[in-house]
């Protein structure tokens, strides 16, 4: 006995497109409307608070201040709102490390990490290495280095300003 030819599951499925594409164009359709999305709330980025000032240090990201040019060219970033009377507002990117110590005195907190250029072969440039110095109640200094046997501390390119900074890493 021969069975009669049905109906497959592709065409099924394509007959089903077809219907639901012909009450899109005529407006019918027996679901409900779909509702507008609600605006998008401007995302708050990592460690920070919806006033753009830094409530944990440790958690803030590049990207997540404001671009500036310093001294010498230098590029960088300043994040958050600087504390009522912060030695902060004297710096500038670009400073040597040595220059932030002698403007505002020495950190409460300090170290020193290796960043991902380092191991690119024959990369010679300024950001092999990284220092942060930490001021409590102040915020954090992100120096960038060139060369491990160069210990002369680089030149500022981040300033993260926190008024409530603990003061240590």
């Amino acid at each position: 006995m021969r069975s009669k030819p049905g109906i497959g599951a592709a065409a099924v499925v394509a007959i089903m497109a077809l219907a639901a594409a012909g009450c899109a164009q005529t407006g019918r359709s027996d679901a409900p409307a779909a509702q507008a999305p609600a605006p998008a709330r401007p995302a708050v980025a990592a460690g920070m608070n919806e006033r753009g000032e830094v409530v944990d240090s440790s958690k803030v990201g590049s990207g997540s201040g404001q671009k500036v040019k310093g001294i010498g060219n230098w590029e960088g970033e300043v994040t958050g709102k600087p504390a009522r009377g912060s030695k902060f507002t004297k710096l500038q990117i670009g400073m040597s490390m040595k220059q932030v110590a002698d403007l505002i005195g020495q950190p409460t907190d300090s170290g020193a990490y290796v960043t991902g250029k380092a191991w690119i072969p024959f990369y010679f440039g300024s950001d092999r290495h990284r220092y942060e110095l930490v001021y409590k109640n102040q915020g954090r200094l992100i120096f960038a280095g060139g060369s491990l046997s160069d210990f002369s501390g680089g030149n500022l390119i981040w300033i993260i300003h926190n008024g409530n900074e603990p003061g240590h890493r």
